[in-house]
């Protein structure tokens, strides 16, 4: 069976153990190298020309940036999933300029990472079992992500992750939007690690930061009327619901 290769940088030994063995444990997926040094990153890209690069912006001699940067100069295709500490726009924004399709804030656990890996080659994993729900799972997150870069929530927030999960149960399941508390945040906080109360916080602050940059005009285009206006905001069971619904009527579950 084919397998596409992913490559990992990450000056940290233990976790990059971890996402060595979380993503080898996917389907169609293969590790082809492990380095935390960016020198010793650029000959492994040469020589492996991985499908995928999980990438720290903290590396030894060369960081996440100069390796981005090589890769992007040599016209190389390769997905980028990057980790970072910083939350600043700037550094966000440069990532996702070089080619970023994901920006994971650390700390982030391996299994996220791999979700995120396997969404970002979806379409070209190999036919087993589970494909048709993992190219559904890729095209659905895309679509959710083009949502929210529209009106304004960042990929840096722990609300950004938390809304998505909560919008792909929803669209799963429309009928989860009736018991957010029991339902839907609990379950987003056991798959994060965190708890429901954080969750719902969380998810607060995402969509009050999107309001707060006054998108409401794209907000209301994307949801084909005038919803909102000024700075009256939705609730988060009333965002899920109108972000599910939109998706279900696009065939897009």
């Amino acid at each position: 069976m084919k397998q596409l290769s992913v490559l990992i940088l990450e000056s940290n030994p233990g976790f990059a153990e971890e996402l060595k063995t979380a993503i080898a444990s996917r389907d169609g997926l293969k590790v082809c190298g492990v380095t935390g040094d960016g020198s010793e990153a650029i000959e492994l890209i040469k020589s492996f020309n991985p499908a995928v690069i999980v990438l720290s912006l903290l590396l030894k001699n060369l960081d996440g940036f100069h390796v981005m940067e090589t890769v992007k100069r040599e016209g190389k295709k390769t997905e980028f999933i990057v980790m970072g500490n910083f939350s600043d726009d700037k550094i966000i924004n440069r990532a996702i300029a070089l080619g970023a399709r994901y920006y994971l804030m650390k700390p982030v656990s391996a299994d996220v990472v791999a979700d995120r890996v396997t969404e970002a080659v979806g379409e070209e994993l190999p036919v087993v079992h589970e494909n048709v729900e993992r190219r559904r799972a890729g095209s659905l997150d895309e679509r959710i992500s083009g949502i929210f870069i529209s009106i304004g929530i960042p990929p840096h927030i722990k609300g950004y992750n938390y809304l998505r999960e909560g919008i792909k149960m929803a669209v799963a399941d429309p009928h989860v939007i009736n018991n957010v508390t029991k339902g839907l945040y609990p379950v987003i906080g056991e798959k994060f690690g965190t708890t429901a109360s954080k969750v719902e916080r969380a998810i607060r602050h995402a969509i009050e930061v999107a309001w707060n940059r006054g998108r409401i005009d794209a907000v209301n285009a994307i949801f084909g009327a005038r919803v909102y206006i000024g700075t009256e905001k939705p609730t988060n069971s009333e965002f899920i619901a109108l972000v599910a619904d939109k998706l279900l009527l696009e065939n897009m579950a």
